[in-house]
Order: structure tokens, then sequence, then C-alpha cells
């Protein structure tokens, strides 16, 4: 029996965090919602910018995810920015605080998908960048971009 490629939706992104940040390893963890959250988060209605996570006793917290209130849930939606429980493997747990236990490493989630009908978090272990790492960055894309430029006119015997 072969095995069928997983169906994986991408709902939202964190852009900024890979300009932000050098992204050191990536983990995918499940994430405690709410029905009316999960109805939200459907529709693509969140929003992971400024949103980070922390290990506390034993356990992974995502904070400022926002997830917009389902129209239709009336009293049973819930804050929007409510701390969420990330739910991921003890061992992986370990190796989340030891990372971030070091100078300079925090968990940012890059990614938010439906993955076999289930809500998902991509949350990547991340090295803050400084100013001149961004511009280094940037420099080297644009470069990039002309030598594209270059062969591509060339190719064409422009």
């Amino acid at each position: 029996m072969s095995k069928e490629k997983e169906e994986i939706k991408i709902i939202a992104q964190n852009r900024k965090a890979f300009h932000d940040y050098f992204i050191e390893e990536t983990y995918e963890a499940g994430i405690e919602l709410v029905g009316t959250e999960v109805k939200s988060v459907r529709q693509g209605k969140v929003n992971l910018k400024d949103s980070f996570a922390r290990v506390e006793n034993n356990e992974v917290i995502l904070y400022n995810m926002h997830i917009s209130p389902y129209e239709k849930g009336n009293i049973f939606n819930k804050d929007p920015l409510r701390p969420r429980k990330l739910l991921l493997h003890r061992h992986e747990i370990n190796k989340l605080s030891g990372y971030v236990s070091r100078k300079g490493y925090t968990l940012i989630p890059t990614k938010v998908y439906l993955k076999r009908g289930l809500v998902k978090v991509e949350l990547a272990v991340a090295k803050g960048k400084k100013l001149f790492d961004k511009r280094e960055d940037i420099a080297r894309r644009d470069a990039k971009r002309e030598l594209e430029k270059q062969f591509k006119e060339k190719q064409l015997g422009i």
C-alpha cells in the first residue's frame, strides 16, 4: 500500500520571522484550541505577528497569536490573544527548554497550517539578527537578483 502525500493547507505564515531571526531548527506542534477558534482558523483569521512561545512548567505556551472571534460563535468565543498550549512530546520540550536557556535564543511560530484536518503550528528555534545581518541579507539578495537578470539577458542575447 503506497503512502499518499499528506495534504497540508497553510493558513498563516510569519514572514517577518525570517527577516528578524536566524532559524536554527523547526518543530511541528499541535495546538490546544476551543471549537470556535478552530472554525476561525479554518477561515484563515490568524495573525502570527509578534507571537512567541515560552517553556513554562514543562509545557510550551504560545503568546500573542491572534485568532479573530468566530462571527457565529456568540458566548463561546474566547479572548483572541489568550495564551495557548502547544502539544509536543516530552523529549521535544526538554530539547526546546535547553535551547531557550542559552542566551539569545527564542521560540517563534513560523506557520499555522492544517494537516489531515488538525491545526498545527511550526515552531522555530531562532536567534535574533543584528541590523548589519539584515543589511547583509538584503545586499546578498539584491546581488543574486542582479546576477539572475544578467544571466537571463545573456541567454536571450540582448
